[in-house]
């Protein structure tokens, strides 16, 4: 497949109005929507995906009721253990990026867990963004390099770009080049701020709970019709 994305990034968003359409509750959205997520990290593996990076938990959802952010804990909690298996099998490497010690003790050990038993795994690397904040992480890495001019360790001009991105929680990670959000809504929502300069933007009106590989397919091929300029005039061929 030519000009294949290394690094897709996703906001699964529409897992409660795709159970409100249905007459559900919004929890059993949620359930549904793990399904997609089974079937699109084995897809993009098969596919030769290098990143993928699942936009799970923001920050902002601790905000929601208490009921529905204990549903999806638990839910979290059961994925950890039943995905272990599948992703080892498939090499699959295991990342978070956020704040998991936000996150219930027990879930935070089956993280580590994960971490540590598929750190060595060569293929896909699949990345959580759990309690994550796109801008939490732009102020995190200020002090981070604030703390290290402060001790005499680096001084104000050294920081560059380049600098500032190796210490955003991505670090090591390429930038998304592809950038896929379901539900049709059109905004990022506070997520990979820095790194979404210049990624591609797709957006589907598929409700993530019916997101499946034919999708992730179709928004493929839309990038590969696309001219990556990264600020620059377009390449225009001479004839």
């Amino acid at each position: 497949m030519s000009q294949l994305p290394q690094h897709i990034a996703i906001i699964m968003d529409g897992n409660g109005r795709w159970a409100m359409d249905r007459g559900l509750p919004r929890v059993q959205g949620h359930q549904a929507g793990v399904e997609s997520i089974r079937n699109v990290v084995r897809a993009a593996g098969e596919m030769g995906i290098k990143y993928l990076t699942l936009y799970a938990f923001s920050t902002e959802n601790w905000g929601r009721p208490q009921d529905e952010v204990g549903f999806l804990m638990n839910l979290l909690s059961s994925y950890l253990d039943k995905e272990l298996a599948e992703i080892t099998k498939n090499n699959i490497r295991f990342r978070l990026i956020g704040h998991p010690e936000d996150l219930p003790a027990e879930i935070q050990k089956k993280i580590q867990r994960n971490l540590k038993e598929t750190e060595h795994n060569t293929g896909l690397t699949l990345t959580l963004a759990l309690s994550y904040s796109g801008r939490l992480e732009i102020v995190d890495a200020v002090k981070k390099l604030a703390e290290k001019v402060h001790k005499g360790e680096m001084a104000v001009q050294d920081i560059t770009p380049d600098i500032f991105s190796n210490h955003l929680y991505t670090a090591g990670t390429p930038d998304p080049d592809l950038l896929i959000r379901t539900s049709g809504e059109m905004r990022i929502s506070n997520f990979l701020l820095w790194q979404l300069s210049y990624t591609e933007i797709y957006v589907t009106e598929k409700l993530w709970p019916d997101f499946r590989e034919e999708d992730l397919l179709k928004a493929i091929q839309d990038f590969q019709k696309r001219e990556r300029r990264f600020g620059r005039t377009a390449i225009r061929s001479k004839t």
